[in-house]
């Protein structure tokens, strides 16, 4: 479009302004047009900010300056700017106003989920997807661009596992202060066993009380059992009667944005680590798989023995599997320790009665499992697990039903 166009496109957005008897069609042209004017204006300014980039030597701080914007907007402006240079087509879309910026910065975010070596690519499909971005909205495209990325980083999935693989390794040395220090780094498939090892064990040695010496800090603290944990499998001591297999739990959310009889349920793994889906297929061979069902902050399904009454008051693996489904962090409001660090507290204390069911547990963690038993903090649950939290000093928090997405 040349700015003999973007002319005509004003005067037709002033015209329709001017109009008070302007009907919906004319309104809808006028829109079209502000898109088109827009459009064309951002190819200008993308056209401008790649020579500033040549001639500063911090553009982003001239381009704020001139916009009277901030630094990060700015810096959006040059990644604009650089996915523009390397994609003439969407360039001469964006000058035509066939599309908007927002498509533009959909490319460079999804090009941001990928290694340098592999943002070429990307680059190249979506040249091919010129058309595509011309039909469609800014969440089509992102979509579309989103399968491109999401293929790409699937074919690269093998060839990196086998490269982790090759750059396992471990060392070890004595620091100035005689500790022995042991660091490694492993492929993401041992490292989940490896995992799954260690917390077993935690959880076998030290059910109750942890060992002398113990950190109070709760990261601290975890560091610390895990340390043990290590030394006791090393002794051959670990107590657990497993072979380190990982344990993945599939949450069924019958209450998720997608209706469990539409669209169908959506099931979320808490893996530790990053591992492609082609991997998982291996992984899943050497794991223990369990189901969990939950709805509007209820379990309506998961393996194992849930209500263990008054026989014992430790918490079993089928009642942390199904809390898990519930809770990707603490349970008291605003707190980020991750599930798999918090302990599962008695709602009606052990000591006054209660029951080691699982409608009277609840994951918190260290530091609130102290504040809860020594300084008074009272916490009770409604029937959709709706938490109320009463402090010393008369005030009240409140959540609703807890959902894992809140991770």
């Amino acid at each position: 479009m040349q700015s003999g166009g973007v002319v005509e496109r004003v005067g037709h957005i002033t015209e329709v302004c001017a109009d008070e008897a302007a009907d919906v069609v004319a309104i809808e042209s006028a829109l079209v047009a502000v898109r088109e004017a827009s459009a064309w204006l951002d190819a200008r300014h993308a056209q401008l900010v790649s020579k500033l980039a040549l001639a500063s030597s911090f553009p982003e701080s001239v381009i704020a300056a001139a916009a009277k914007s901030s630094i990060a907007a700015a810096s959006r402006s040059c990644e604009r700017a650089a996915t523009l240079a390397v994609t003439p087509g969407l360039a001469g879309a964006l000058g035509d106003g066939a599309i908007t910026s927002a498509h533009i910065d959909v490319v460079t975010r999804g090009s941001k989920q990928l290694p340098l070596a592999q943002r070429t690519e990307l680059f190249d499909r979506v040249e091919s997807l010129v058309a595509v971005a011309e039909a469609a909205t800014v969440d089509e495209f992102a979509k579309r661009v989103g399968l491109e990325v999401r293929r790409l980083q699937a074919e690269d999935a093998i060839d990196r596992l086998e490269r982790q693989r090759r750059d396992t390794r471990v060392s070890s040395w004595v620091d100035n202060d005689g500790m022995w220090n042991l660091r490694g780094q492993f492929d993401p498939l041992t490292g989940v066993r490896l995992d799954a090892k260690l917390r077993a064990t935690v959880e076998a040695l030290f059910p109750e009380a942890p060992p002398a010496g113990c950190p109070v800090d709760p990261l601290e603290k975890q560091k610390f059992l895990a340390a043990h944990a290590l030394a006791a499998l090393l002794d051959g001591a670990g107590g657990t009667g497993r072979v380190g297999r990982p344990e993945f739990v599939v949450v069924v959310d019958a209450d998720a944005d997608r209706s469990i009889h539409g669209a169908g349920p959506v099931a979320l793994w808490p893996i530790p680590v990053e591992i492609a889906p082609q991997v998982l297929a291996e992984l899943a061979g050497h794991s223990d798989l369990h189901t969990v069902v939950v709805c509007n902050g209820i379990v309506l399904h998961a393996p194992g023995e849930l209500n263990l009454g008054r026989s014992t008051r430790l918490a079993n693996r089928a009642q942390r599997r199904a809390l898990r489904g519930l809770y990707a962090t603490c349970g008291i409001p605003g707190c980020t320790v991750g599930f798999d660090r918090c302990k599962l507290h008695h709602i009606i204390w052990w000591r006054h009665g209660g029951l080691t069911d699982l409608e009277n547990l609840i994951p918190v963690c260290s530091k609130h499992h102290g504040r809860i038993h020594n300084d008074n903090w009272v916490i009770t649950l409604g029937p959709n697990r709706e938490l109320t939290l009463r402090l010393p000093d008369g005030s009240t928090q409140s959540t609703g039903p807890p959902t894992i997405r809140a991770a």
